[in-house]
């Protein structure tokens, strides 16, 4: 309709499915397809690779078989993805080697999301996310930098037992990034240079978003 901004409307989707891990690859296709219809930006990889974290999740955490709902909300520059169980236990995202329910999926959430969190519903629980919706060349750069962290806190894991989630994956950033500038020194390169020559590829690809 003329006049009207439609990027302001807020699109919603519902889908029901089973906990099963041959439903796995039918919601994530499913979701991809609805982003298309509603012609979002990129994030596609991103949010297949979520919806499969969160509903592999169900199954490891709740049960084959039980029943849950994805819902997807898209407005403007972000794409909101919510998990919703009957189970009313909700997950902790701690270090790499713990069990129970957190491990790779949770760090990963925390990781690529802008943000996320958990609440208990009427019915059982709600894991949710908040994805940017930006370049895909940032969200390539988003995938690598879990990758290398989630190998770096197979290292340093056991220093970091009993804190929160979100402080263990910014210590972490910043224990690489510092181990990274002494191996630039130690390679005759100048720390300063390297971080100066990283900050303007970030802004240039920031921007170029």
């Amino acid at each position: 309709m003329p006049g009207i901004d439609t990027r302001d409307r807020q699109h919603r989707c519902v889908l029901p499915f089973e906990a099963l891990p041959e439903q796995v690859s039918l919601l994530r296709h499913a979701a991809s397809a609805q982003l298309g219809q509603w012609g979002v930006p990129s994030g596609g990889d991103e949010t297949q690779l979520v919806v499969t974290e969160l509903a592999t999740n169900v199954i490891k955490h709740v049960g084959e078989g039980t029943p849950a709902t994805l819902i997807l909300e898209w407005k403007r520059e972000r794409l909101r993805v919510e998990m919703h169980d009957k189970s009313q236990s909700l997950p902790a995202l701690r270090t790499a080697d713990c069990n129970a329910e957190c491990g790779r999926g949770l760090h990963m959430l925390a990781a690529m999301a802008v943000d996320w969190g958990t609440v208990v519903t009427a019915l059982g629980k709600a894991v949710w996310c908040e994805i940017e919706l930006g370049s895909e060349t940032a969200c390539l750069r988003v995938k690598r930098a879990v990758e290398a962290l989630e190998s770096y806190q197979e290292r340093i894991g056991a220093t970091l037992l009993g804190r929160r989630g979100e402080v263990v994956l910014e210590e972490s950033a910043v224990e690489l990034i510092a181990d990274l500038l002494h191996w630039t020194s130690a390679r005759g390169l100048d720390p300063d240079d390297v971080l100066d020559r990283a900050q303007m590829h970030y802004e240039a690809e920031t921007e170029a978003a």
